[in-house]
């Protein structure tokens, strides 16, 4: 059953009725209804259409943190083949918000590296939200440190609210585990692709998205800190989480034009939720695209090409 949001709750009742005309018609075969049906199913995709044309910053984060939505999982079972995962980072435990390790993708060796939420209760407790530990980036820099070593690209996916807060990872250095994996997608010598699927939260995204190109679904958000979190600081009420969407400029298409995100993947009608495996096709395009344009390239231009955009972000503005 899908999952419905609440902007869009007069598309759940148009496409409720249409399914209860086909159950009444299944259940008493003399009836016709499909012509009241299909009209219906006309109704809403017009009605779909004008919901997700105009998405306000805050309901590009609602539609961002979809349940529904394809996840880290999902994507390396679909584009790549011979996945090994590797776990632990070799000195406290494995986190499993964070999940990594060799793959194919179109017949090349790579590393890949993602955060994972998970799809149910029970395994987003397991995967605790997306929210990585700092055993998660220690795993992620040991994995990259690999890629470097045999020469393999390396591919992350981005769907996390931010690093996770509590106390033991406070105790056992969250912030320089973070600060450790920024600086190794900064050095490696290998190319580093990163796509933001879905939440892009605060420096536990930057861990992972340092990229050589990153790529940013078409209702992804990335920022330096939550709408909520935001609103609770300025505003002292979460309640003007709205407000603080639109000034943080988190939207893909805002990073876009601040040159922070290199490529905009556009997601199918009414999100990446609503058709999954059409937007796991795009994305992979995507990552294949932006792999053979950093291929062949020298190790030490590479890197200094990285360096520079960083250096050089933030200097171009919206109105550009």
């Amino acid at each position: 059953m899908h999952s419905y949001l609440d902007f869009e709750k007069p598309l759940a009742e148009i496409e409720g009725k249409a399914e209860e005309l086909r159950a009444l018609a299944r259940s008493n075969n003399e009836m016709d209804v499909e012509k009241e049906a299909v009209a219906l199913d006309q109704k809403a995709v017009t009605l779909l259409d004008s919901l997700y044309k105009g998405l306000t910053p805050w309901r590009k984060c609602q539609v961002a943190r979809h349940p529904d939505r394809p996840h880290c999982k999902d994507y390396i079972q679909a584009l790549f083949t011979e996945y090994t995962p590797l776990a632990g980072d070799r000195n406290f435990a494995d986190d499993h918000a964070v999940m990594g390790g060799l793959a194919r993708f179109d017949d090349q060796p790579v590393v890949v590296i993602g955060h994972e939420k998970g799809a149910d209760t029970q395994s987003r407790l397991r995967h605790n939200f997306g929210m990585a530990r700092p055993e998660g980036y220690r795993k992620a820099i040991r994995l990259m440190d690999m890629a470097d070593r045999f020469g393999l690209p390396v591919i992350t996916l981005v769907d996390t609210p931010g690093a996770y807060p509590g106390k033991g990872a406070e105790e056992r250095g969250q912030s320089e585990a973070i600060a450790r994996s920024t600086e190794k997608c900064l050095t490696i010598n290998v190319p580093l692709i990163s796509v933001i699927i879905g939440e892009g939260g605060s420096g536990g995204a930057v861990a992972f998205a340092t990229a050589d190109r990153l790529a940013m679904l078409e209702h992804s958000v990335y920022s330096v800190i939550s709408p909520e979190g935001c609103a609770s600081i300025l505003w002292k009420s979460a309640d003007k989480m709205r407000e603080a969407a639109e000034a943080l400029r988190l939207t893909a298409q805002d990073l876009h034009k601040l040159g922070v995100a290199d490529v905009v993947i556009p997601e199918p009608k009414g999100g990446a939720q609503r058709a999954p495996k059409d937007a796991i096709d795009r994305v992979g395009k995507s990552i294949a695209d932006m792999l053979k344009d950093l291929s062949g390239k020298d190790a030490a231009k590479l890197t200094a090409a990285r360096r520079k955009k960083y250096l050089d972000m933030g200097s171009k503005g919206l109105d550009a």
